[in-house]
């Protein structure tokens, strides 16, 4: 199974990464859920062939559990990391909200800055989508320019539009990230190859109106076909707060599951990354819904 997120489709969570796999059918005396490749399908191959927990896990057919050891990706080795992503986007966006103002004399000069530096962390972001390893310092250089883009972009919506708007967005984008994990935690939420496929379907199909409305805004100007504002820009605005939760989700299911199979300590750092890009995204649809709702009042 593979997230949206480019990230975990790189060396750790994919199926061909001799670590982890989750699209093919188990071989026989293999794990549950396994791949042709996977090293817990083939003993010859199998770096923990000689943890006798691992092989009592496949010899029960169970996914077999990371060894305790500090070269295996952890659950407080993915917390930690993602802590330090999201901390570092906070802590830029605190400050480009500080000190890049968006009054009339120069919010100009603080939109290119958040501008730029939004283009600066999307080209990191492809670097490290492309990289078959996770690189620490691109990793945290994209949260701190797409936390000076963040900050500038709530300042102006929070200072010109809505006032608390900012605010209201990282308590909805929190609330779904909590409401996601419960729902998750506690099987609600089935991570299958039906629900990927629908995520996969939906997500390439918003995308593809959205830029649409796009080249139609910069040729035609306006709005362009309005998927983006009044009310029809709300509807798909909470479309794509749903994507974002079922994004999160197939996020879970690649950490779960990168544990489980013993993916290595360094691929914490992939999963930040692709939990803070999710996050990004759920947090720029809510900013868009309460701008899109107090530009009518």
């Amino acid at each position: 199974m593979r997230s949206r997120n480019p990230v975990f489709s790189r060396r750790g969570f994919s199926r061909d990464n001799g670590y982890a796999g989750f699209n093919a059918a188990p071989q026989a005396g293999g794990p549950a859920v396994g791949v042709q490749g996977n090293p817990y399908a083939q003993p010859a191959g199998n770096p923990y062939a000689q943890n006798p927990y691992a092989q009592q896990d496949l010899q029960h057919g169970a996914p077999p559990q990371a060894p305790a050891t500090t070269g295996r990706m952890t659950m407080d080795d993915v917390v930690l990391r993602t802590a330090s992503t999201l901390g570092t986007l906070v802590v830029f966006a605190a400050l480009a909200w500080a000190l890049l103002p968006v009054d009339d004399a120069h919010i100009g000069r603080s939109y290119a800055i958040g501008i730029g530096a939004a283009l600066i962390g999307m080209v990191l972001a492809f670097v490290q989508s492309f990289k078959r390893k996770a690189s620490p310092a691109l990793i945290l250089s994209y949260a701190a320019f797409e936390g000076v883009f963040l900050g500038v972009v709530s300042s102006v919506v929070d200072n010109r539009i809505a006032s608390g708007a900012a605010m209201q967005a990282v308590i909805g984008t929190m609330s779904v990230f909590v409401a996601v994990l419960i729902a998750y935690k506690a099987g609600w939420i089935r991570v299958n190859r039906r629900f990927y496929g629908f995520v996969m379907a939906a997500s390439l199909g918003f995308v593809l109106l959205m830029m649409v409305n796009m080249l139609f805004a910069v040729f035609g100007g306006g709005d362009g076909l309005g998927f983006r504002s009044g009310g029809l820009g709300v509807v798909f605005g909470v479309i794509g707060v749903l994507l974002g939760a079922c994004f999160l989700a197939l996020d879970f299911k690649q950490v779960e599951d990168g544990i489980a199979y013993g993916a290595p300590k360094e691929e914490a750092w992939l999963a930040a990354f692709g939990l803070t890009l999710t996050l990004v995204w759920i947090y720029m649809e809510f900013l868009r819904i309460v701008a899109i709702l107090n530009s009518n009042d």
